[in-house]
C-alpha cells in the first residue's frame, strides 16, 4: 500500500489519493479539521498581539512572559507544518506544489536561520510575516490576494503608460513654470515630484492659481493633467483590478466545483454530495407523484375547484 498526496485543504484543492495509511488518515483529517484552522488562526493572532505589546517600553519588565510566549507560538506553528506535511504521507513534496503552503513552510522555518538572530530587526520582519498567513484561512483574502497577482500584467502595463504620461507632463512643467517656480518646476526630478503630489489633487488650487499669475493658458496644462492622469489613468487603473477580481471569483468558484473539492470535509466531494442530493430529491419527487395518484388527489379543476374525484375521494 503506497501513500499519496493528501486531499485538498481549505487553502487550496488537490486530488484525493485511493490508497492511505492510518497515521497519514488522521493527519489528513486533523489538518482539514475546522477546530485545528480556528486555533491556528487564534495563534497567529496572539502572536500578532505580542509583537505589538514588545513595541512598549513600560512592558519590558514582562520581557521573560513575552518571550516565553514567543516560543510556545514557533513549537506551535512547526507542529502544525509537521501535522500537514505527514499529511501527505510518502510523498511530502508535494506539500510545496501550492504557494502557500510554500510560504507558510518559509515564514516558519526562517525563524531558526542561525544568523538570523543576530538582526533583531530582520527577526521582527519575519514574525510580522507570520500573520500574512491569516490570508490562507480566508476564502476572501485569498480572492483578493490572487487577484492582485493576476492584476500584475496589467498594472505592469498601466504603469508604463502613467511613467510616460507624468514624463511628458513633467518636461512641459519644466518648460512652462522652470524659471518661474524653480521650488516646484526647477529641474525634471522636481516637476515629477510636484506631479506625483498632483494625483491627490491636494495642492490643484496652489499650483492652478500660481499658473494664472503666467498666463490663463496654464489653466489648460493643469486641466488637461487631472483629466488624463487623476480620471482617466486611474479609472483605467481600477478597472484592471476589479477585471482580476471578477476572474480570481470565478477561479475560487471553479475551483470549489471541481471534483475532489470536500468543503464539509466528511470524505465525500462536494459534487458527489451534489449529485446525491439531486437523486434523493428525484425520488422523493416520483414518491410524491405516485402518492397522488393512488389517493386520486388532483390539482384544481382549472376553475379554482376541486376535481370531482377528489370530492368523492374525501367522502
Amino acid at each position: 500500500m503506497s501513500d499519496a498526496p493528501a486531499p485538498a485543504q481549505r487553502g487550496g484543492p488537490s486530488t484525493p489519493p485511493p490508497h492511505r495509511s492510518g497515521w497519514t488518515d488522521r493527519c489528513d483529517r486533523l489538518a482539514r479539521s475546522r477546530p485545528f484552522e480556528v486555533a491556528i488562526v487564534v495563534v497567529i493572532l496572539a502572536n500578532g498581539i505580542v509583537l505589538g505589546l514588545e513595541t512598549y517600553d513600560d512592558l519590558s519588565p514582562a520581557g521573560t512572559a513575552l518571550h516565553a510566549l514567543e516560543l510556545f507560538f514557533r513549537a506551535v506553528f512547526v507542529v502544525e507544518i509537521a501535522v500537514r506535511l505527514a499529511a501527505y504521507g510518502r510523498r511530502p513534496q508535494d506539500f510545496f506544489r501550492h504557494g502557500w503552503n510554500v510560504f507558510d513552510f518559509v515564514v516558519i522555518a526562517a525563524i531558526f536561520i542561525p544568523g538570523l538572530h543576530g538582526d533583531p530587526a530582520l527577526l521582527r520582519v519575519v514574525r510580522v510575516a507570520r500573520l500574512v498567513r491569516l490570508v490562507r484561512f480566508s476564502p476572501g483574502l485569498r480572492t483578493i490576494v490572487s487577484a492582485l497577482w493576476r492584476s500584475l500584467p496589467g498594472v505592469t502595463g498601466f504603469l508604463a503608460l502613467a511613467v510616460v504620461t507624468l514624463y511628458v507632463y513633467g518636461m512641459a512643467g519644466w518648460l512652462i513654470f522652470g524659471n518661474r517656480y524653480p521650488e516646484e518646476y526647477g529641474d525634471i526630478g522636481r516637476s515629477l515630484l510636484t506631479l506625483f503630489v498632483l494625483l491627490s489633487l491636494e495642492t490643484l488650487p496652489d499650483l492652478i492659481e500660481q499658473g494664472m499669475a503666467i498666463s490663463p493658458w496654464t489653466l489648460l496644462y493643469y486641466v488637461s493633467y487631472v483629466v488624463i492622469t487623476v480620471n482617466l489613468l486611474l479609472n483605467i487603473l481600477i478597472a484592471v483590478i476589479v477585471n482580476s477580481m471578477e476572474e480570481a471569483r470565478r477561479l475560487e468558484m471553479t475551483e470549489r466545483l471541481a471534483p475532489g473539492y470536500d468543503e464539509d470535509g466528511d470524505g465525500v466531494p462536494d459534487e458527489v454530495d451534489r449529485i446525491a442530493l439531486t437523486q434523493r430529491l428525484d425520488d422523493l419527487r416520483a414518491v410524491i407523484t405516485e402518492l397522488e395518484r393512488e389517493l386520486r388527489i388532483d390539482r384544481d379543476d382549472g376553475h379554482g375547484r376541486p376535481h370531482r374525484d377528489n370530492a368523492r375521494a374525501r367522502r
